[in-house]
C-alpha cells in the first residue's frame, strides 16, 4: 500500500483525489496545512491520522510515500523540492511552478533522486480523449489540420478567492484552464505547441488586473492550429473540443470536465458514428497510473516533462495576451 501525505488542505483534494488514492489502493496517513485549526479539521472530516503545519514534518514522515501538492501555485516549486530532497514519489497540480527555470529543476530534481515526478492533468485520463488519440493515430481523421477547444465554465464561489485576486500566486484563468488544453491537445494529438496568439480580458470576476477570459489560437510542429476559449465566467456554456482532419472530424460535447461523461462523434463521408466510451473516474485512473510507476510499471499519466510543456504554453499565452505579439514556446527541456 502506498501512503501519502497531502501538502495542502484543498478542495480538490477533498472533493477528488483523496477518495480516488483510497479507491485505488493507497492510504491518506498526513495532510499539511498553515494553519493548525483547519488541518486539524480537515483530518478529522475526511479520516486522515495526522494533521501538521510543518513541510518538514510530513516530508520528513517515514510513513509517508508520495505527496500530492495542491497548494497555490507559487508554493509549489519549493514543496517539491522540498519532497523530493526526502526521497518522496510527487504528484503535483498544475502549473508546476510559475517559471520555466523552476518547472525545469523539479524534473531535474526527481530525475536525480529517482523518484517518480507527476503532473495532475486529470483530462488525459478521460475515456473521450483517449477515445480521440486512438481515432487520430488510428488515421480515421486523416491528417489533422484545426482543432478547437471549449472550456469556458463558471468558477463557483467556493473555488474563486486566490483565482481571482492574487497574482503573486498564479492567479487568473491561463495558468488554472489554459494549461489543461495545451496538455489535452499534446496528449490527442501526439504533437507539440510551438506558437501562441491571444486576447485576454477581465469581465468582472478577475480582480487586481488578473485575467477571467481568454481566447486564441496555438500553432503546432505539424503545423495544426488549434482555438481555445478559456473563462470563469460562463455559467451556461457547453465545453468540447474539436479535432479536424483531411478524410473527417472528430467532434468532442461536454469533455472538459472533471467527471467521466461526454460523447465523441465522428464525421467522415460514410456519416456520423459515436465512439464507444468506457467512462472511469478521471482521477482514479491518473493516481493508479501513478501507483504503477512509483512500482516500476510505466510513466504517470502526465509527468513532471508533460507539466514543463503545459506550463511552457501557458506563460506564452500570458505573454501574447499582454504583448498582442506571438510568442514562441519553448520548455527549456
Amino acid at each position: 500500500m502506498i501512503r501519502w501525505g497531502l501538502i495542502g488542505a484543498s478542495t480538490i483534494a477533498r472533493e477528488w483525489v483523496i477518495g480516488a488514492i483510497r479507491a485505488a489502493g493507497g492510504e491518506v496517513v498526513s495532510v499539511m496545512s498553515s494553519s493548525e485549526e483547519r488541518g486539524q479539521a480537515y483530518a478529522a472530516e475526511n479520516g486522515i491520522a495526522k494533521a501538521v503545519t510543518s513541510l518538514d514534518d510530513l516530508v520528513g514522515d517515514a510513513e509517508v510515500d508520495a505527496v500530492y501538492i495542491s497548494t497555490t501555485n507559487e508554493l509549489h516549486h519549493a514543496q517539491a523540492l522540498a519532497a523530493i530532497h526526502a526521497g518522496k514519489h510527487v504528484l503535483c497540480e498544475k502549473p508546476l511552478a510559475m517559471n520555466l527555470n523552476d518547472g525545469c529543476e523539479m524534473v531535474l530534481k526527481a530525475c536525480e533522486a529517482g523518484v517518480v515526478l507527476g503532473t495532475n492533468h486529470h483530462l488525459r485520463n478521460a475515456a473521450t480523449h483517449c477515445a480521440m488519440r486512438e481515432a487520430i493515430a488510428a488515421g480515421r481523421i486523416g491528417r489533422p489540420i484545426a482543432a478547437r477547444v471549449f472550456h469556458a465554465v463558471y468558477l463557483p464561489p467556493h473555488l474563486q478567492g486566490w483565482r481571482l485576486e492574487r497574482p503573486d500566486a498564479g492567479g487568473g484563468v491561463i495558468l488554472d484552464i489554459t494549461v489543461h488544453d495545451a496538455d489535452t491537445l499534446r496528449f490527442i494529438l501526439d504533437d507539440d505547441p510551438i506558437e501562441a496568439v491571444a486576447i485576454s480580458h477581465s469581465a468582472g470576476m478577475g480582480k487586481e488586473g488578473l485575467e477571467d477570459g481568454v481566447m486564441g489560437v496555438l500553432r503546432f510542429r505539424s503545423g495544426v492550429i488549434a482555438q481555445f476559449h478559456d473563462a470563469f465566467t460562463t455559467k451556461y456554456a457547453e465545453t468540447g473540443l474539436e479535432v479536424h482532419g483531411t478524410d473527417g472530424s472528430l467532434i468532442g460535447r461536454n469533455v472538459m470536465s472533471q467527471r467521466p461523461v461526454g460523447t465523441v462523434t465522428l464525421r467522415n463521408e460514410e456519416g456520423e458514428v459515436e465512439l464507444p466510451l468506457d467512462h472511469r473516474n478521471l482521477y482514479e485512473t491518473g493516481v493508479s497510473a501513478f501507483h504503477a510507476a512509483i512500482e516500476g510499471n510505466g510513466r504517470p499519466s502526465a509527468t513532471g516533462e508533460d507539466g514543463v510543456w503545459s506550463l511552457a504554453t501557458g506563460l506564452a499565452v500570458v505573454k501574447a495576451a499582454a504583448t498582442g505579439v506571438a510568442a514562441q514556446i519553448e520548455t527549456g527541456l
